[in-house]
């Protein structure tokens, strides 16, 4: 523990249960010093186990819909009354495709599921930004991360729309990052993670065969959620105040690997020494 975080206020969104990315980041968050509200949809609240993170870490919950402006201006406004002032760090872990659970392939997509994809997992991120820079709800120097991941870049059948929309988010972070960082100097940044045993990840079709094929591929292996929860707590901390409008990998080296010696040699071929 460095105290990263000392006197720092947050809100943390998309907390699940123990597997999750933002549970893991809540726990080091707290570990840091850091005071902060935790969020979910009413019905991942119900689904998940939230309450008793809440208690571990002595946090205040505050149910809100992401897509819902009337939800996210609530969410800020009872944050800053519970914390006691403007916001410091803000994760977004908010992701769902209809799609994907009904295993619809990506060239027969439903646009209605792909629209509502769209709204729950990228422009959530905007109207949170949006939101918060309208009640200058963060305060100067503040930091936002949203989880995003590869396929945003290349091509992986099987993440179908969710590729697309995780470039939108990308896209939001860069173009909004611009925008705060130039009135509130707000960092918004994105971190592209391993493929990771979450509740969430584990549910899409060939995970298992995925996740160890990218665990042979990244020269560190995959990044699990703890590491990436540390990744994520040097963003929100003083440390990276000059960082911003970046997709930043965390991966193990996983994306600037084109092939190992691992894969050749399952492929029957000895790589030279």
């Amino acid at each position: 523990m460095y105290n990263l975080l000392k006197g720092k206020r947050g809100i943390i969104t998309g907390a699940l249960d123990q597997n999750s990315i933002a549970w893991k980041v809540a726990e080091k968050a707290h570990e840091e010093g850091a005071e902060f509200v935790l969020t979910n949809a009413p019905i991942a609240m119900r689904m998940g186990e939230i309450n008793a993170l809440a208690e571990k870490t002595g946090s205040k919950i505050i149910p809100a819909d992401a897509t819902s402006i009337e939800d996210l201006t609530n969410l800020y406004t009872q944050s800053q009354e519970i914390l006691g002032g403007k916001i410091d760090f803000v994760l977004h872990s908010i992701g769902m495709s209809v799609n994907i659970r009904k295993k619809i392939p990506y060239t027969e997509s439903n646009y209605d599921y792909f629209m509502k994809g769209i709204d729950v997992s990228a422009l959530s991120f905007h109207k949170m930004l949006a939101v918060a820079k309208k009640l200058d709800a963060i305060s100067e120097g503040g930091s936002v991360v949203a989880l995003t991941y590869m396929a945003a870049q290349r091509t992986y059948p099987f993440y179908t729309d969710m590729a697309d929309i995780k470039a939108m988010l990308e896209s939001i972070a860069r173009s909004f990052g611009y925008h705060y960082g130039l009135e509130k100097k707000v960092r918004i940044n994105t971190v592209s993670q391993s493929p990771t045993k979450t509740t969430a990840g584990t549910g899409v079709k060939g995970f298992g065969d995925f996740f160890d094929f990218a665990d042979s591929v990244a020269p560190l292996g995959n990044a699990d959620a703890e590491s990436c929860a540390d990744y994520c707590i040097t963003l929100f901390s003083d440390l990276t105040r000059m960082v911003t409008m970046q997709n930043l990998f965390h991966d193990g080296g996983y994306s600037s690997t084109g092939v190992s010696d691992d894969v050749m040699k399952r492929l029957g071929i000895e790589p030279e020494s």
